[in-house]
């Protein structure tokens, strides 16, 4: 992406983000909600995701400070920081689970996320997995994946509804690529530590979204199982914008090898931002974090 048209997306989002808050407290976005189903994000400027000045305070501490930042289409993204930085309520504030006290938050260039409640927002294109993975575990993992597909889920729909050859098809895919093929038939709940987390993100990947926000994907799983969702991430870089916050510095060095971006937070705001070498001997990164 040219300077110029970093500028021209950055003076949109601003123009934007203007225009949302007028008529608006910072304090009071519950009375504010604005139905956008069936919007879609425009991301003709590149940017993705936009983040400006949000604060959000618990019982008087303040777990994000004025934090900005900006994702791009496409981008893969590492978040790193200690415990308490508020990497997690970052995640809160993008799918809609807290609502801050101040700051805006774009999805695109035409899309206030702080307007829409979590299943909007997740309607919109915005998926995010947690820690700990969620799968129906008596189910098989080929049915997991046949629950989670984007598809009507009216009841009706779903009595009478048959998988369409595309839809197998899209399955087939997923099951390859999250490296599960030959585990399509087998109950979700027999699965490894690992394998739960790979059926977790296709889950999410039927879905469609634009945007992943994949929280400590690789806790827990073994050194062949984390250099392979290093992997799969990697195959994902492109077609859809991923957020990945990570505490395991040999995983974020697969992910961010060369120029890419890494992003550090620290007491709510972003303390260093830049490739990987360059933010370890960042000493304010290393006083924090990475110890010496």
């Amino acid at each position: 992406m040219t300077p110029e048209l970093q500028q021209a997306g950055a003076a949109k989002l601003a123009e934007f983000a203007a225009k949302s808050a007028e008529g608006q407290t910072s304090g009071d976005r519950s009375a504010g909600y604005g139905r956008v189903l069936g919007a879609e994000p425009d991301f003709a400027h590149g940017v993705a995701l936009y983040l400006d000045d949000i604060t959000v305070t618990f019982d008087g501490f303040r777990a994000l400070n004025a934090l900005s930042l900006a994702i791009n289409v496409g981008e893969l993204r590492c978040i790193i920081g200690p415990n308490g930085a508020g990497k997690t309520t970052m995640m809160d504030v993008i799918t809609g689970k807290t609502r801050p006290d101040a700051g805006t938050a774009s999805f695109g260039s035409n899309i206030d996320l702080l307007r829409l409640r979590e299943n909007e927002i997740a309607q919109i294109g915005i998926g995010r997995k947690f820690q700990k993975p969620t799968v129906v575990e008596q189910l098989s993992v080929f049915e997991n994946l046949e629950l989670a597909l984007k598809a009507d889920r009216r009841a009706r729909a779903s009595l009478f509804s048959r998988l369409t050859g595309a839809q197998l098809d899209r399955i087939g895919e997923t099951l390859q690529l999250i490296h599960l093929l030959p585990e399509a038939q087998r109950t979700a709940g027999l699965l490894s530590h690992g394998q739960k987390q790979w059926l977790e993100i296709g889950m999410l990947l039927m879905q469609e979204p634009k945007l992943l926000l994949l929280d400590e994907p690789v806790a827990g799983m073994t050194d062949e199982e984390t250099e392979r969702t290093a992997e799969l991430f990697l195959s994902l870089e492109g077609k859809h914008s991923l957020v990945v916050v990570e505490h395991d510095m040999k995983f974020v060095d697969q992910l961010t090898e060369g120029w890419k971006k890494v992003t550090v937070l620290h007491e709510g705001s972003v303390l260093a931002e830049g490739p990987l070498s360059d933010v370890q001997a960042n000493p304010k990164v290393v006083e924090v974090y990475l110890g010496r």
